[in-house]
């Protein structure tokens, strides 16, 4: 640890956040993301509704909640930024900083681009009609555009408007200046609220943190009153416990509440870092875990319910279709079959007149079908939900919410994605004395930005997801192994616990240092290995856009070629190379320099030569 006096030297020059609410609002921000809104509720239907929370919470309590108490208590301690932390722990240890810097740095560069996104469909959220709710005229004004008929008006605005996506990963295509102009607005907005470091940040997130739980809220009680949203919200939360059996279940579950809330990446240690040394970090821990995760659960049931709703809309018309050839087939009226009787009115007819029937090729309309059609990730976002606001009543008022809400929660992830990389590069003192922090600081949103226009291409899509599946998995779970080993066993838990002891007031309890000594450690490594293996025994695939496939766009499906299947394995490696590199880079500095030592030691002294003396 630092001595008295440069402890007091660090307390003089580090800045302070302004009020607690500012630092818990900033933390809650950046572990409440994209991912509480449109990946955990996916999660919960494909892993048997409600059985999903147990193993889920179960992480929460074993895997998550001790890490995000040592990041925050290690942060805090020190304060300093993860690469000045882990090498103050041990000058061994610098390269677990660097690794989290990298990953911070990747990860920021592909987020604001879902960010940028967001801001697309935002400002066509104010048009009348919504551009997504019906499909373009072609060239000739002669009728709709093939390609979006072959799909829907949602695929094709999503795919061909936004994305001008390419056939495949290997077709790059070019940039669409739509998605750069709002790839640099979303730079811009980002570096806006950066520019004066957590001044400013704690001024954004009163808006950015908070304004997702208002959306949710005015979501949820419109919901609740939607047709189908009952259907919706039973699919969700009924519970399948045989599929507990599964060990995947347990997997998605314990990464999904270790990427939730953004352990390994860095941003929450410098955060911390910025706190007053008595501040209690373990009360603020529990408070960020807790949110964090009833976020999730709370978001779930606004998301589903209007999901539900969009299931009962495709199933009412469904029916009216098929409805409809019935009637003018039999010469029914319409007033006779609905949608509540048609079940009695088909059984009758096929029974009485099977081959007329037969010959009408009508939809198999069930309920559960419509439901099953639910999407994790940008899926979710740009397709599922959208196509349900169009049914809803005021759907333009609808959209901007919730693009706004997601806006709001990409932005304050943003906060602590660009801090992981920013507070390691102040505290190596990587930055000129002569530049100020804000041209330092739009030095890297500019870089980033730059970086970042691979994902405005044809094929920017497909990069992503590769970014989005490789660069937060492997690297973090290291990450986070190394980080918790490091302060139990080369720290030392009892060393720790004294900090806490001084930071707190009290002493670790025996749950936190079960967790930090056995269980959180054993668990990473279990689920570091199941992920390597379960990754190992497949060659990664992506869905590629070819509206020729009526079921787009499951179909489609491809194998990675070999170039992209290497970026997806340098984007898993690379980043935690620097943990041994530097590590060994130390080993051999000291070798060297003890064996200098040695020989400069053993070297004889002329002084000491008894003849010298004599002669002299």
């Amino acid at each position: 640890m630092p001595d008295r006096d440069v402890e007091e030297h660090k307390e003089e020059e580090r800045p302070k956040w302004n009020n607690k609410a500012e630092y818990l609002l900033t933390c809650i921000g950046f572990a409440v993301g994209l991912g509480n809104v449109w990946r955990f509720p996916y999660l919960c239907q494909v892993y048997g509704g409600g059985a999903f929370l147990i193993p889920y919470l179960i992480a929460l309590v074993f895997q998550g909640l001790p890490l995000l108490y040592l990041e925050l208590a290690i942060g805090q301690r020190l304060r300093m930024g993860s690469i000045g932390v882990w090498n103050s722990i041990s000058p061994y240890l610098g390269g677990l900083g660097i690794a989290s810097m990298i990953v911070s740095f990747c990860i920021a560069l592909f987020y604001n681009t879902i960010v940028a996104w967001v801001l697309w469909y935002l400002f066509n959220s104010f048009q009348e009609p919504l551009p997504w709710s019906q499909c373009p005229l072609n060239l000739d004004n002669t009728g709709f555009e093939e390609e979006c008929v072959e799909s829907t008006a949602v695929n094709y605005f999503w795919y061909r408007e936004t994305l001008n996506i390419t056939s495949n990963i290997e077709t790059s295509g070019s940039l669409q200046w739509r998605l750069v102009v709002c790839l640099a607005t979303a730079w811009c907005i980002v570096y806006i609220c950066f520019i004066r470091g957590i001044e400013t940040i704690g001024k954004a997130v009163y808006v950015t943190a908070t304004f997702p739980y208002l959306v949710l809220t005015i979501f949820l009680v419109t919901a609740l009153t939607l047709p189908g949203s009952a259907e919706g919200l039973t699919y969700l939360f009924t519970p399948d416990w045989e599929i507990l059996k599964n060990p995947q279940v347990w997997l998605d579950a314990a990464t999904q509440i270790f990427f939730s809330l953004s352990l390994g990446c860095g941003g929450l240690i410098a955060f911390s870092s910025y706190n007053n040394e008595k501040n209690d970090c373990e009360r603020d821990a529990v408070i960020v875990g807790v949110i964090n995760s009833a976020t999730s659960i709370y978001a779930s049931i606004p998301i589903f319910a209007i999901l539900g709703f969009k299931a009962h809309t495709n199933w009412v018309t469904c029916l009216n279709g098929n409805i409809l050839r019935l009637t003018n087939e039999f010469d029914i009226s319409d007033t006779n079959i609905t949608t509540e009787n048609y079940d009695k009115w088909f059984d009758y007819l096929n029974e009485t007149h099977a081959e007329r029937v037969s010959e009408l090729n009508l939809k198999t309309c069930r309920m559960q079908d419509f439901l099953d059609q639910s999407a994790s990730g940008t899926g979710l976002a740009f397709i599922v939900f959208t196509e349900a606001v169009i049914s809803m009543p005021a759907s333009q008022v609808w959209a901007v919410l919730f693009f706004v809400m997601l806006f709001s929660l990409g932005l304050s992830s943003m906060f602590g994605n660009l801090e992981g990389v920013l507070t390691p590069l102040h505290d190596l003192k990587l930055v000129p004395k002569w530049m100020p922090k804000e041209l330092f600081t739009a030095i890297i949103c500019a870089i980033c930005f730059l970086l970042a226009l691979i994902f405005t291409m044809g094929s920017g899509n497909y990069w992503l997801e590769i970014f989005n599946g490789y660069v937060g998995s492997v690297p973090l779970l290291i990450i986070a192994f190394f980080e918790i080993t490091a302060v139990v066993y080369i720290y030392g838990i009892r060393r720790f616990s004294d900090d806490l002891e001084f930071m707190t007031g009290r002493r670790p309890n025996i749950f936190w240092k079960a967790c930090w000594l056995v269980i959180s450690p054993l668990m990473l490594f279990v689920v570091l290995v199941a992920y390597v293996v379960v990754q190992a025994q497949t060659h990664p695939t992506y869905p590629a856009w070819n509206p020729q496939y009526e079921t787009f766009p499951n179909t489609d499906v491809q194998p990675y070629p070999d170039l992209a299947f290497a970026v997806c394995v340098l984007l898993s490696s690379v980043p935690v190379i620097s943990i041994p590199i530097v590590a060994i880079y130390r080993f051999i500095c000291n070798v060297s320099t003890r064996r200098s030592l040695r020989k400069h030691s053993s070297r004889p002294n002329p002084y000491d030569n008894e003849s010298y003396v004599i002669e002299r």
